[in-house]
């Protein structure tokens, strides 16, 4: 299963220098298709358990467009490991003027990760509904 979420960052995000954006904001994408890839899959927004890889390849500026996929790559009785990565597909030039902005063919990849994500199990997630009506 995989999932794919494209979001422009907003001047309001740069962070540094260059209007360069923090790493943590690709790591809060990567949350964002984790939840979603939790919800199509077990029918729970599930809880981000851990990254075992993180690597930053290159700059996320404002302006950019950039999308966060992730893919579940195992299947564990409540754990799933999904490998992450994130896109840099639109960049803004303000060197040509305010608004002026490429398509980047091929995108850049800013970052890619693994994490593992944790679900109730079925019958935890069962009775907590059972026990709400």
């Amino acid at each position: 299963m995989q999932v794919a979420h494209r979001r422009y960052v907003p001047y309001g995000h740069a962070h540094y220098g260059g209007a360069l954006v923090d790493g943590a904001y690709l790591l809060g994408l990567f949350g964002d298709v984790a939840t979603e890839l939790c919800i199509r899959g077990d029918g729970d927004e599930g809880l981000f358990a851990s990254y075992a890889d993180v690597q930053f390849r290159a700059p996320v500026r404002a302006g950019d467009v950039v999308e966060a996929r992730g893919q579940i790559i195992r299947v564990g009785n409540r754990s799933r490991t999904i490998e992450f990565s994130c896109v840099v597909v639109c960049r803004a030039q303000p060197e040509r003027g305010g608004s002026a902005a490429q398509v980047l063919e091929p995108p850049l990849v800013a970052a890619v990760a693994t994490g593992t994500v944790v679900v109730p199990s079925p019958t935890v997630a069962g009775e907590a509904v059972a026990s709400d009506g």
